[in-house]
């Protein structure tokens, strides 16, 4: 079985960009469990979300000095975008709840950033057991799984919104909120994806 060449440089780089999406998950999670603390949270998600830039940079400033590299720079280039969208699309709800004022807790939303923190928790794992592919494969298919059931999740708070007589405001911008994170864990399987097809190529 031929292995991926050692290179710690970009896996260690890949470890951290992942570990960036589990933080900046668990803060969103956060937030929408306490909006009261709104602007804390999402302060930090966005510090988040410049690491995860400054890291990504990185990553591409080594793809271009490297001479021989570990994986296809196709490869890399695809991963480290990925990995980054995640934690873009994190940010970008977080900034959502800020624009609109978010004050009260919504039980689809709550449920929602869950699944996605889960699926950042697989991710991270997934990057970690990149030399694996059967491994790769399994937490491929919790993650399908997870994508799933945040499908649902996402039909049934769109269908609570429009229950009774909304007010259209809460309407518009609570959509806007499902949308992004619905958005965020369909490219936490775009990620998986990825992985997947590194793993196959250079297991």
């Amino acid at each position: 079985m031929r292995l991926i060449p050692k290179d710690e440089g970009f896996f260690e780089l890949f470890d951290r960009l992942a570990a960036l999406i589990v933080k900046a998950a668990e803060l969103l999670d956060s937030l929408f469990n306490d909006p009261g603390q709104l602007d804390r949270f999402a302060g930090q998600i966005k510090e988040v979300e410049h690491q995860a830039d400054e890291i990504t940079h990185e990553i591409m400033n080594r793809l271009d000095r490297s001479f021989v590299t570990p994986l296809d720079r196709e490869d890399i280039h695809e991963l480290a975008t990925t990995l980054d969208n995640v934690v873009d699309l994190i940010d970008g709800t977080a900034r959502r709840t800020q624009m609109f004022h978010v004050t009260d807790r919504r039980e689809q939303a709550e449920l929602l950033a869950a699944i996605l923190r889960r699926c950042a928790v697989l991710i991270a794992a997934g990057v970690k057991q990149l030399k694996d592919p059967a491994e790769i494969a399994r937490i491929g298919r919790e993650v399908k799984l997870l994508e799933e059931e945040g499908d649902a999740m996402y039909s049934q708070a769109i269908t609570a919104l429009f229950e009774g007589t909304p007010n259209a405001l809460d309407v518009i911008k609570w959509k806007d909120i499902y949308d992004n994170i619905e958005h965020a864990i369909d490219e936490c399987e775009d990620v998986l994806n990825v992985l997947e097809s590194v793993s196959l190529k250079n297991g």
